[in-house]
């Protein structure tokens, strides 16, 4: 898979940026950048792609990523059980890897800050307190300014170095070997994908969107995604179905077309095989868990 390269503007000057989001929809481009990248989804919910992990997000989804690494959020398309009316708010943090050196000399600080910093190689979800935490200082960092803000931000930053509640969403492997001329076919195939997973899409019409032949997309697609289209759009399709199947006015059925599936056997045999559960177990066990909460 293929990233732009970003240019972000006012980092070289300052210790952070912060920066506010509140519009109708995130940009969907896959890129990456030279900064460290905290960000706190306040509102929205869609399908996030950092480096070779497809995933669904929520509202409180809070991702550490480290310089380089390719990402992309895409705003769920409405369906009649959701709002028709789509608007997007985070809050992101921009900062330089080498942020603690320019502040600290203590070896055992800087070890961890490595640490941190090779494991958010694959994008960290922070889970559980942790999170928690930091959200709160997050938000309180966007109400300050100066010596205060400074503070609230390093609050922030020693959570992250202790905490063990996280998950990894890269695989181990995953490396960004981009080609610049690639960009732009890349960025063209991921957007007819997440615009219209929900419907049949043919290895020839994928093909075409890429202007390639289909052994040709096959071959280019693996080779920069990590894995086949055919892995990449099922993992998306059943991400999608995760979602669904937690809101109970939707039969099962009624979750296999709309998360693009044109027949139950299919449904039920990607599920199973990407998920380790049938859709109707998946759906016990989510109904279980939010009862007993």
């Amino acid at each position: 898979m293929k990233a732009i390269l970003i240019e972000l503007p006012n980092q070289h000057s300052s210790l952070f940026t912060v920066k506010k989001v509140k519009k109708h929809d995130f940009d969907a481009t896959f890129h990456f950048h030279d900064f460290c990248e905290l960000s706190f989804v306040t509102k929205s919910n869609g399908k996030r792609i950092i480096g070779d992990s497809i995933t669904s997000f929520h509202e409180g989804d809070l991702v550490l990523m480290s310089p380089n690494l390719p990402h992309m959020w895409y705003e769920d398309l409405p369906i009649t059980t959701y709002k028709k009316n789509k608007s997007v708010e985070a809050i992101v943090i921009y900062f330089p890897i080498n942020f603690l050196e320019k502040v600290c000399n203590d070896s055992g600080e800087l070890s961890k800050k490595n640490a941190l910093f090779e494991k958010a190689n694959r994008g960290m979800r922070f889970i559980g307190k942790s999170k928690k935490k930091i959200t709160k200082h997050l938000e309180k960092l966007t109400t300050m300014e100066g010596l205060p803000q400074i503070i609230e931000f390093f609050k922030i930053v020693n959570i992250m170095l202790h905490t063990n509640e996280y998950e990894l969403l890269a695989g181990l492997g995953y490396s960004n070997s981009y080609n610049e001329k690639d960009t732009e076919r890349m960025n063209q195939v991921y957007k007819y994908i997440m615009m219209n997973f929900t419907r049949p899409i043919s290895l020839e019409t994928i093909s075409s969107v890429a202007h390639m032949t289909p052994p040709a997309f096959c071959t280019f697609f693996k080779k920069r995604a990590q894995k086949s289209f055919t892995r990449f759009l099922n993992e998306l399709r059943t991400g999608h179905a995760c979602k669904l199947l937690q809101d109970e006015k939707l039969s099962i059925s009624d979750v296999c077309y709309e998360s693009g599936y044109q027949n139950f056997v299919n449904f039920n045999k990607y599920f199973k095989l990407l998920i380790g559960k049938t859709p109707s177990m998946y759906r016990k066990e989510f109904s279980m868990i939010r009862n007993f909460n």
